[in-house]
């Protein structure tokens, strides 16, 4: 009956996740022979499969939405509201292509996303005009990105790296690919980065309402709301203040250094579990 009901909820979780074409994406992704773009061994094939992305995918979108312009394309073209799990999948699909693929299918992936971005344009709130496809702005959604899975996996992962300059570097491979100017390779790197962005980000109202819909609206069952609390707790508290003030999202550091982070860990331990 244990069994029974693992195999209910894995279905059910990775039904959400990589959506209802999962088992012939993953029959391409492992099974296609060819090379791939890292070796066995990277860190980048460790990390992405931890459950800790998770946590690392949404505080990646919170941190993502406080630059302006690129919350103004995902407020104006992107179907978060609509479609939060479509948009879940198609990511997931696209880390996992370029992660484990074939370096052929990483590479037209690559080449797909690319192509979206260059329709991908339009006017601020604030009067600014933006492209999807500007390297600066994708040069911000990738440090992002990199900080969240690196932090949540130093964190929450089942074996953390001995050390995470690696891993920048794998994913600055996917970064070059994607034609993102000098991305960073070193934890050190990646910290400047981050850091050179702040005089950029700001706290819209579509940031705002997007981290609400996150957070607090995303359509779920019932029996999902109580982990998905847990999820949404965790990615926030492994946010820096600096990132949440403008969000209007909570600090309490007590309450995070002891309930949120068991609760998270307890967590993890529940969909390693789930997922067997």
């Amino acid at each position: 009956m244990l069994d029974a009901l693992r195999r209910q909820l894995s279905e059910s979780l990775f039904e959400r996740v990589a959506g209802p074409d999962r088992e012939r994406h993953a029959r391409r992704i492992h099974e296609t022979p060819g090379p791939r773009m890292f070796a066995d061994d990277r860190p980048i094939r460790h990390v992405h499969a931890d459950h800790a992305m998770f946590i690392g995918g949404l505080r990646a979108l919170l941190l993502q939405s406080l630059h302006p312009l690129a919350m103004a394309a995902v407020a104006q073209h992107s179907d978060y509201r609509t479609d939060p799990w479509g948009r879940l999948q198609r990511t997931s699909l696209f880390i996992g292509v370029t992660t484990y693929g074939t370096l052929s299918d990483a590479h037209k992936a690559i080449e797909r996303l690319g192509r979206v971005h260059e329709h991908i344009h339009g006017t601020a709130p604030d009067g600014r005009p933006y492209r999807a496809g500007d390297p600066h702005l994708l040069t911000w959604v990738h440090v992002a990105e990199v900080d969240s899975f690196l932090r949540c996996h130093r964190k929450y992962g089942e074996k953390p790296l001995d050390s995470y300059d690696e891993y920048v570097a794998d994913m600055a491979v996917i970064a070059d690919a994607m034609g993102i100017p000098d991305p960073p390779r070193t934890t050190a790197e990646l910290d400047a980065a981050l850091n050179s962005y702040r005089p950029e980000l700001k706290g819209t109202p579509e940031a705002r309402e997007a981290a609400k819909f996150l957070l607090l609206k995303a359509p779920l069952p019932v029996l999902a709301r109580g982990p998905y609390g847990i999820l949404s707790a965790t990615a926030v508290a492994s946010l820096p203040v600096w990132a949440r003030i403008p969000l209007r999202l909570p600090y309490l550091p007590i309450a995070e250094a002891t309930g949120v982070r068991f609760a998270g860990h307890a967590l993890m331990r529940g969909l390693r579990w789930v997922t067997g």
